[in-house]
């Protein structure tokens, strides 16, 4: 079983090199199920439209998780009671309209689980993230209720994603995080054999401060009257993600492999 998840898709630059990468990379990698954060895909570098939802499905995207931007374009609100495949944070306070799981089916038949979380470390409006985390372990058992478990923590903090992935070693196969949109260099598989990574980074154009345009953004940095709100940058967008293989017998990772495609990173074993 190989699962793809890719970080933060920033603006128009992400979405386009989606568009232009991910079905390219699933068809040379052989992957059967891709999960990826679209909380920041909206023009302004926030938010996600039904448009967004629509072309990351048709770019081969399996289920869209998403953070604390999940309602900055507001019709998000509406459609995604009727879009099971875009989750909203699960500890989000409630009532919320959405889904922060659901159990899904991959192209080669298999049930997996998705979770999206959000750290409560500069966060707001959430409920105690790790309570959220052991109540969905109490009803969704690897091996018994699904074949896969894939967690998204999108948190500020690296000691948040670091104590949910230990959490969840042995009874998920994958734990990653999103959010800072600059991608870690450990990505490994846990004692129990949980895949995980703290950070994906960002799918967006990295020639930028997070996604933003770089000359404004640094003007804000240094108080520049001249400054304007924070836009996106728009030069050519990296796909930045991992690829896990899972034992189809145990549920957990065998491999991991960081998938870098495009713009201005480098692609790293």
């Amino acid at each position: 079983m190989k699962i793809l998840v890719l970080g933060d898709v920033f603006g128009p630059s992400g979405v386009n090199a989606i568009k232009k990468y991910l079905p390219k990379i699933i068809k040379e990698k052989k992957i059967d199920f891709v999960v990826l954060n679209g909380e920041n895909a909206g023009d302004k570098g926030v938010g996600i439209t039904k448009k967004n939802t629509e072309e990351f499905f048709n770019a081969g995207a399996d289920v869209i998780t998403s953070g604390n931007h999940i309602w900055d374009e507001k019709e998000t609100m509406s459609f995604i009671k009727n879009e099971k495949r875009l989750l909203r944070p699960e500890n989000l306070i409630q009532p919320s309209p959405g889904i922060g799981y659901g159990i899904f089916n991959s192209n080669n038949k298999k049930k997996i689980a998705v979770i999206n979380l959000m750290g409560n470390v500069f966060m707001k409006k959430t409920e105690d993230v790790f309570t959220a985390a052991k109540k969905f372990l109490d009803k969704v058992k690897l091996k018994r209720d699904v074949d896969f478990i894939i967690v998204d923590i999108h948190a500020e903090i690296t000691s948040e994603k670091m104590a949910m992935a230990y959490l969840f070693d042995g009874k998920a196969t994958l734990v990653f995080g999103t959010h800072t949109h600059v991608p870690t260099s450990d990505h490994r598989i846990m004692e129990k054999g949980t895949a995980y990574q703290t950070d994906l980074g960002m799918c967006g154009d990295y020639n930028s401060i997070i996604g933003m345009n770089k000359e404004n953004s640094l003007k804000r940095f240094l108080k520049d009257p001249s400054a304007i709100k924070h836009y996106p940058a728009t030069g050519l967008g990296t796909i930045s993600g991992l690829m896990v293989e899972a034992d189809d017998k145990t549920g957990l990772a065998n491999n991991v492999k960081p998938i870098i495609t495009g713009g201005l990173l480098q692609e790293r074993s």
